[in-house]
């Protein structure tokens, strides 16, 4: 059976999907952009570093949702719309992924509102 997971204190979906999927006792989260569901859903940041650090809160407002942690986080998949960016998100990336999951990390045209970079996740609960 699959559980959906919503909180308010990531943003909410804007199309035909959910935050995240619980199946059996895997977190399978939606990309999350550095939109900030507690300011209206205003965009954060106009740099890297500041919008990674507001897809990283946004990240952790679901897996806390979920029940689970960044430390259970067992893959991660990372979209950036500028490889030059890639240096400076890992410095944010690395602060929050400490136990450093299996990972890609891909340059895309474009994101959701025009965002720097958007992250999704893999976690088990325990």
């Amino acid at each position: 059976m699959l559980k959906v997971v919503n909180t308010l204190k990531a943003p909410a979906a804007i199309g035909p999907y959910s935050q995240g999927i619980i199946l059996k006792n895997i977190l399978f989260s939606s990309g999350q952009i550095p939109d900030n569901a507690l300011r209206q859903g205003r965009l954060v940041g106009t740099d890297i570093t500041a919008q990674a650090e507001q897809v990283m809160e946004n990240v952790k407002a679901i897996l806390d949702e979920a029940g689970t942690c960044f430390e259970n986080v067992v893959k991660t998949t990372c979209f950036l719309s500028d490889m030059a960016d890639f240096a400076e998100f890992n410095k944010v990336y690395e602060k929050y992924f400490v136990s450093k999951p299996a990972r890609s990390c891909v340059a895309v045209k474009a994101l959701p509102k025009n965002v720097l970079c958007e992250v999704e996740v893999i976690a088990e609960i325990q």
